[in-house]
């Protein structure tokens, strides 16, 4: 290949390669040539020509950083035609960490200086695009004296290019603050487009700015209101509406000068009313002005009718054909859903549509905005549109959709029953996807209503012959069949169709669940627990049941060959104790707080669920002391009585044979548990990150990670990702949300499952990223040393 041919005959020879190995020679044999050129004194008009040509093979990615001192002294030639190509290198092939930067500071200052304005364009450009600090530091007087000129097309260059200034040295935002306000006077658009832009930088990063700048209201109101009510302008038409660019940058300007002052804020009410009603939303550039339009009027002080206005806007939004616009309307709606409910209610039906998008995000975003609509007015109705979209919703929604209905029917369901049959729903639908807690809660509920334990336990006993592949739902119906067999057998529930259970049937269902291969080890514990407690609730299979335990005391699993082993002594030593050891559950009391016994929500989960595990009898009256030496015995022996707890609501006059009996198929934690440290491991910029550690087994553990925002504005996309090292297994659970309202009004939290086998000393990387309101996007990364409470 000749080192002199033409640029478009480069391009079509590497296009031409058949391989990648004949493309890389060619680019070798070209980028040889010119690097030969590059070492020639003077080679002429080939050196432009030369350089584009390195800047296609730049694209392309191989590498051409030799060109990067071509570039520098192509920039200080007199020749416009070799500056373009200069400037265009330095922009591609540089940038503020290289050394070769600074050497074109003088070129670009000298360019600035040029009576021609197509020189300082270039140099404008130039440093907007790869200005360093250093540069802009230098150059910011230059470009602060060319927003002064009278050339609109230099003014506009400048303005972007104070723009970049700002961004690199904040410091020297004051010194563009009173030509950035002289810029509004302007007439052409693009100057207009530039010093809004500019404004916005200053107002956010410099508090004095944004105080300085409220008085630029009422003249933002005034272009705005031309670019509204002007006729026809080709120059600036796009799809019948005037410069749609300037009125969105606008628009977000009046957002950020409006929010917090009521006085900017009645400024603009008005324009924003009339771009409301006048902006036409059937083209897509007509939603983004009513889409900026709305998010002003909800971040500013507005009038309530506005509030109503900007939400039926959105409401229509929703209707939309375009996913992209549907999804940023329900965005928007869950962002004012707690402040603006009633208004956001009038779209629940649409809202609730949107569940059959086949689009996976906007079903995301309508799960979350239908459960944040949820109330005790229509609990009823939008119970049922959830609870036929969790038949059918995709499985990475199942565990969110699931958790989103346990809240809100534990919230405001209408009766026990309802509850009951809901959440029974949830299990029979998505049973796999719940959280480890739903159990165990469950449990509670049917525990506290007596009046329906005939019915619910019916009604497990036909879900479980239905299917047992639901885990969460076979080990409830267990615990129910082992507490109420009684009632089950009898058969004389009026709630449910008449069925006659025999005693066959009951222990039939519980030993399928025992053999299925489907069933984990803490499956196969509640039913083989329940199939005990069936021993005192029936009368002709006992020998049946003391041969299903007898056969589990050489299981594999040690905990349910504990069981066994402790239900086949039951039997042969302590058989005239069975029954009393053996009773129904007391029913878990809660107090006017919604906790139970005294205890906290959290201690509540905790002595609940080992309860429903180990289903331990009440306490019996006073037993001999022979008997409970025996007891004691039985599991290793004690050489104190064990005394009763005053947590699980027991009287201080119960003897200790009944706290003996405790601790007979496993014990339950007689002490009270202390509630575990919640730790502050972040604060920064109003965002704070809590933590609190639980052990559950001797290498397990449990971090749940609260976050909430202290800030003035709400925060979205809000997200954490985790690293632990390599030989800690690590299971992150489904967040509650990822929307953080403003000044702490709701939290989010996320739950860390890890797995210590080989007892490594733990540490967590955790990485916080969020959305802020202004539409920018924060990345922040912590390490956890430390987890108290282990």
């Amino acid at each position: 290949m000749s080192p002199s041919i033409p640029l478009q005959e480069m391009i079509r020879a590497i296009r031409s390669a058949r391989t990648q190995c004949e493309e890389r020679g060619v680019i070798q044999r070209e980028c040889a040539a010119i690097r030969a050129q590059f070492r020639q004194v003077d080679n002429g008009g080939a050196r432009s020509h030369n350089l584009a040509k390195l800047l296609y093979v730049h694209m392309l990615g191989y590498p051409a950083h030799f060109g990067q001192m071509e570039c520098v002294r192509m920039i200080a030639s007199p020749r416009y035609s070799e500056k373009r190509v200069g400037y265009l290198g330095a922009m591609m092939l540089l940038d503020e960490k290289q050394d070769a930067s600074l050497l074109i500071t003088n070129s670009i200052k000298n360019d600035l200086a040029h009576s021609n304005q197509y020189v300082q364009s270039l140099a404008l450009c130039t440093l907007a695009c790869m200005g360093s600090a250093e540069m802009c530091r230098d150059l910011a007087p230059e470009i602060d004296r060319l927003l002064r000129a009278s050339n609109s097309y230099i003014k506009k260059k400048a303005a972007l290019c104070a723009v970049h200034i700002v961004r690199k040295v904040h410091d020297l935002g004051e010194l563009f603050a009173p030509a950035a306000r002289s810029l509004l006077a302007e007439k052409n658009h693009g100057v207009l487009h530039g010093a809004v832009v500019l404004i916005t930088q200053l107002c956010e990063r410099n508090p004095e700015a944004l105080e300085r700048f409220r008085k630029t209201v009422p003249d933002l109101v005034q272009i705005m209101k031309g670019l509204v009510i002007s006729g026809y302008s080709p120059e600036h038409d796009v799809a019948g509406i005037s410069d749609p660019f300037l009125q969105v940058r606008i628009l977000r300007l009046l957002r950020i000068l409006g929010r917090h002052n009521e006085t900017a804020s009645d400024a603009m009410n008005d324009l924003l009313a009339q771009v409301a009603t006048n902006t036409d939303s059937t083209k897509t550039v007509g939603n983004a002005v009513l889409y900026e339009t709305v998010l002003t009027v909800l971040d500013i002080k507005s009038e309530s009718g506005l509030r109503v206005l900007a939400v039926n806007i959105l409401g229509r939004f929703l209707l939309n054909n375009d996913r992209n616009i549907r999804y940023i309307a329900m965005t928007s709606l869950q962002r004012i859903v707690g402040t603006d409910h009633n208004a956001v209610q009038r779209h629940r039906g649409t809202i609730v549509d949107c569940l059959k998008d086949q689009d996976a995000s906007v079903k995301r975003r309508a799960l979350e905005l239908s459960l944040a609509l949820v109330s005790a007015s229509n609990i009823r109705t939008m119970m049922k549109e959830l609870l036929l979209f969790l038949s059918s919703c995709p499985p990475e929604l199942r565990a969110q959709a699931a958790s989103g209905i346990f809240h809100a029917a534990e919230r405001y369901a209408p009766s026990q029953r309802w509850h009951i049959d809901t959440i029974l729903h949830v299990l029979t639908t998505a049973g796999g996807d719940v959280r480890d807690e739903t159990v165990p809660n469950l449990i509670q509920l049917i525990t506290n209503t007596s009046e329906l334990h005939c019915y619910t336990v019916h009604k497990l006993y036909r879900a479980l012959l239905t299917d047992i592949s639901q885990p969460s739902l076979v080990q409830v119906a267990c615990w129910c069949i082992g507490e109420y067999g009684d009632l089950l057998l009898k058969g004389e529930c009026q709630e449910t169709e008449p069925s006659q259970v025999t005693e066959d049937d009951a222990l039939d269902a519980l030993e399928t669940v025992l053999q299925s291969h489907m069933s984990s080890p803490a499956t196969r514990g509640f039913a083989l627990t329940a199939t005990m407690k069936l021993s005192t609730r029936i009368t002709e299979n006992v020998d049946r049941i003391r041969s299903i335990v007898s056969i589990y005391g050489s299981c594999m699993d040690v905990e349910l060959q504990q069981r066994a082993v402790e239900y086949n002594a039951l039997f042969r030593k302590y058989d005239h104790m069975r029954a009393a050891v053996l009773e129904r559950m007391p029913v878990i009391e809660k107090n006017s707080s919604g906790h139970t016994n005294g205890e906290t929500a959290g201690d509540a989960v905790k002595e609940i669920q080992p309860a429903a595990v180990k289903q331990t009898g009440p306490l019996l009256p006073q037993q001999p002391a022979n008997q409970v030496c025996d007891l004691l015995d039985l599991l290793g022996g004690s050489e104190e009585p064990l005394q009763p707890s005053t947590a699980l609501g027991l009287p201080n006059s119960t003897s200790t044979a009944g706290g003996d009996l405790l601790d007979l198929l496993g014990g339950l934690e007689l002490t009270p548990l202390a509630p575990a440290p919640t730790v502050p491991v972040y604060e920064k910029d109003g965002v704070s990150l809590t933590l609190i550690c639980e052990k559950t087994s001797d290498s397990g553990m449990t971090v749940t990670l609260t976050a909430s925002n202290s800030t003035d504005s709400d925060i979205s996309v809000f997200t954490l990702q985790a690293a632990v090292p390599k030989s800690v297994q690590l299971h992150m659970k489904a967040p509650s949300g990822d929307f953080l309202p403003a000044r702490g009004a709701a939290k989010v939290t996320q739950m860390v499952a890890l797995n210590n086998p080989n007892k490594v000393n733990l540490k967590m990387r955790i990485r916080i990223s969020y959305n802020t309101s202004q539409g920018s996007a924060y990345q922040d990364t912590v390490q956890i040393d430390s987890f108290p409470g282990l």
